[in-house]
């Protein structure tokens, strides 16, 4: 089961072509902002999703001691005092049917799940949309950033309980790849897929008017749940998401507090409009 179908050649490549189409659109047809509003933030996308198929690759290059940091924070979790992964994994296992549908949904509903959100984003709260985006974009580049240091997931360690439940239901989405790439098993921390989920949570609650937004919960439940479930994650990597996504939120709230303050200091740095004196006129 493939899950990344693009090299992060072929999406680099094409983000520039998008980026650049929508440039060309900007400058011949100005009117048709739609479109280049389309171009524009699908060649971002593409191109970030370029760079974290980038930094995979990258990290795999370096692969010295990514067990070693696995068991390290294994232990450190018990030493706390939180569950253990392990327990959860095997309470799963006795099911083959639930084992498919987590494994299915390790596999798909991160990119599926974001892609709806920034697309509902985009099409029915523009307004809204560019926050998603950049909120997307700081903490992806975030957890790259920390994924250069290579830590290897919960199902590579079988001497502490843990099964490679993807793998014996052939179902893992590393097992294969596209034209010599494959996906990178060694960027466990932090979890994407729980920053994401909760991101996408965030998103609709506080931009969604309906009633039945609140069912957008179930899905950081259900992700939770299975990255822990198949091994793919520590309880750690999770927690280390959710940190960058505040800080993320943390990031743009200041951002957009200056930007207010600077307007708020350019405005009263105008001189008010005073009236001209008018000359008197001559009687005559």
């Amino acid at each position: 089961m493939q899950n990344l179908t693009l090299s992060w050649q072929s999406a680099g490549a094409t983000a520039v072509v998008l980026l650049g189409a929508s440039y060309v659109v900007h400058r011949v047809l100005p009117t048709r902002r739609t479109v280049v509003a389309v171009l524009r933030e699908a060649g971002t996308l593409l191109a970030l999703f370029a760079l974290w198929q980038l930094v995979g690759q990258l990290s795999l290059l370096s692969t010295a001691h990514a067990l070693d940091r696995a068991e390290w924070i294994h232990r450190t979790e018990l030493r706390l005092g939180l569950p253990d992964e392990a327990s959860l994994q095997r309470m799963i296992t006795p099911y083959p049917v639930l084992v498919r549908l987590a494994n299915y949904y390790y596999a798909t509903m991160h990119f599926a799940v974001m892609i709806a959100v920034l697309l509902w984003a985009f099409l029915w709260h523009r307004a809204r949309y560019a926050w998603v985006r950049t909120t997307v974009v700081l903490v992806t580049a975030a957890c790259l950033v920390i994924q250069f240091l290579p830590v290897a997931p919960p199902r590579m360690l079988p001497d502490a309980g843990f099964v490679d439940l993807a793998a014996e239901y052939g179902q893992s989405v590393y097992s294969g790849g596209i034209g010599g790439m494959h996906a990178d098993e060694l960027s466990a921390m932090p979890s994407v897929h729980v920053a994401w989920c909760v991101l996408a949570a965030v998103a609709v609650i506080a931009i969604g008017r309906s009633p039945w937004r609140w069912l957008i919960l179930l899905h950081p439940l259900l992700t939770v749940t299975v990255v822990v479930a198949t091994a793919n994650h520590f309880w750690a990597d999770g927690l280390v998401a959710l940190w960058l996504l505040m800080l993320a939120y943390a990031v743009q709230y200041a951002a957009s507090r200056l930007r207010a303050r600077r307007r708020q200091d350019d405005a009263q740095g105008e001189p008010s409009a005073q009236p001209q004196p008018t000359r008197p006129t001559a009687s005559r």
